[in-house]
């Protein structure tokens, strides 16, 4: 099983696409995972312009790239977070508007289920993204939290996200939410949580990626062995934990790629995440999407990380065993 190794553009979004592709190309990947944002993936240019999409797929069909899903994590932050100054950075103008976070809101909202929308428009059935949360500051229990703010989180998921989600079952395409501190699923059980207020409809998952897990001391693969059919997209991303009396797991308020952290990203294959067993369980559960390194490290160069994690990626990904190892043992 050869799966398809894609790179996630979202951190290269200061670049032209068609300069993301040739550097893609070269670095050896087989497709890209488009952001919306950027000139990378416009949803509304998608929806209001019939040659868009195309233009689109000819350009990646130049550089012999596949495209298997689309990406909004900003514009999903939005609908459930308390809106405030941090996001207006983050947004398009037409979302962000004048700022009024009830109406950013439900811009946001919108813009979702645009999203679905356009992505069926694009040929693929995936999006990325976040929910945002608006209990994610509730995440320690002081002052003392009643159950029932959080219960009116989960709620808040299921009022604003069941409108969108029926969109995307319109559309025939799936959320995968990547599950991610400051989201309304951030691990195992509150992802479970989320899953169960929605009533566990077919039409959200999960975009797996470990490196949000392992900081977080969550095993990667046990996420994997309790959603298996909840997998529907995969990020390869690594991290490393640092704690050496000093350094703390909630980072101090410092900046990523400050060394006084407890944990930080790395390129794939240069921190802690047991890539190995993650390509173990993806084959269990049957996963033959595409594996999209999303490259994050303020320590190195990004475009030798880039080459350097495809590769690594590629040679870490194996098909499961079509026969038994003792099966040639005789009858």
């Amino acid at each position: 099983m050869a799966r398809p190794v894609t790179l996630f553009t979202g951190q290269w979004a200061d670049l032209p696409l068609e300069e993301m592709c040739k550097k893609a190309q070269d670095f050896g990947y087989d497709g890209l995972e488009l952001a919306c944002w950027g000139d990378h993936f416009e949803v509304d240019k998608a929806l209001s312009d019939d040659t868009y999409c195309n233009r689109k797929r000819e350009l990646l069909e130049k550089y012999d790239l596949q495209l298997f899903s689309i990406s909004n994590h900003l514009v999903g932050q939005a609908v459930l977070d308390n809106i405030d100054e941090r996001h207006k950075a983050i947004l398009p103008e037409y979302v962000w508007g004048d700022g009024d976070p009830a109406g950013v809101n439900e811009r946001a909202i919108e813009e979702m289920k645009n999203t679905a929308r356009a992505a069926q428009k694009l040929g693929v059935s995936v999006v990325n993204g976040f929910t945002g949360s608006s209990i994610w500051h509730l995440l320690y229990d002081f002052p003392p939290t009643p159950r029932e703010m959080y219960d009116a989180g989960y709620q808040l998921l299921a009022d604003r996200w069941n409108p969108i989600l029926d969109v995307f079952q319109e559309c025939g395409i799936k959320f995968a939410l990547e599950v991610h501190p400051t989201e309304i699923a951030f691990d195992i059980y509150s992802a479970e949580a989320s899953l169960k207020a929605l009533d566990n409809r077919e039409e959200f998952g999960f975009n797996f990626d470990p490196s949000h897990l392992i900081w977080q001391g969550v095993d990667p693969v046990e996420f994997i062995r309790y959603f298996p059919d909840r997998i529907y997209h995969a990020h390869m991303k690594d991290a490393s934990v640092t704690l050496n009396g000093r350094t703390g797991i909630l980072t101090s308020h410092l900046p990523f790629g400050d060394q006084r952290r407890g944990w930080d990203f790395r390129s794939v294959g240069r921190g802690g995440v047991r890539f190995e067993e993650i390509i173990r369980a993806l084959n269990d559960i049957g996963y033959g999407g595409p594996l999209s390194i999303e490259w994050e490290d303020m320590g190195m160069n990004r475009d030798q990380g880039a080459r350097e994690a495809c590769q690594f990626t590629k040679n870490v990904d194996f098909a499961p065993s079509d026969i038994a190892f003792d099966g040639a043992f005789g009858d």
